[in-house]
């Protein structure tokens, strides 16, 4: 079962907020999730000047040591909040080994010699 961090919506028209779960990748988008792992709300109060996001900073980092892939969003939160590495990384880390320079298998021509 290949699991994702994703956010799932909940909340009235115009005044959402957002769960931060663990959940199969195969499920609805405001499906029972495997885990809650966290809530934002990006709704500022009067008199708030910062949005806040309450996460279990265990939970997710035992959810990315398992394998757990995270949706764009959520991969944003993360690296905001300091438990992601930098977009540069995690995009060259998914992209796969950097072709090697290394000459081609198999025998190089050889130079006569005179």
């Amino acid at each position: 079962m290949a699991v994702r961090i994703r956010m799932s919506m909940h909340g009235k028209r115009h005044q959402k907020i957002f769960h931060l779960v663990a959940a199969n990748q195969r499920a609805r988008r405001d499906g029972k999730p495997i885990e809650l792992l966290g809530v934002y709300n990006p709704h500022l109060k009067p008199g708030e000047t910062q949005k806040t996001i309450e996460w279990s900073t265990q939970r997710i980092r035992y959810w990315l040591n398992v394998g757990a892939i995270p949706s764009k969003s959520a991969e944003r939160l993360l690296q905001l909040g300091g438990l992601l590495s930098s977009p540069a990384t995690s995009s060259a880390a998914a992209a796969g080994p950097a072709p090697s320079s290394s000459p081609e298998t198999g025998a190089a021509p050889s130079q006569p010699t005179a």
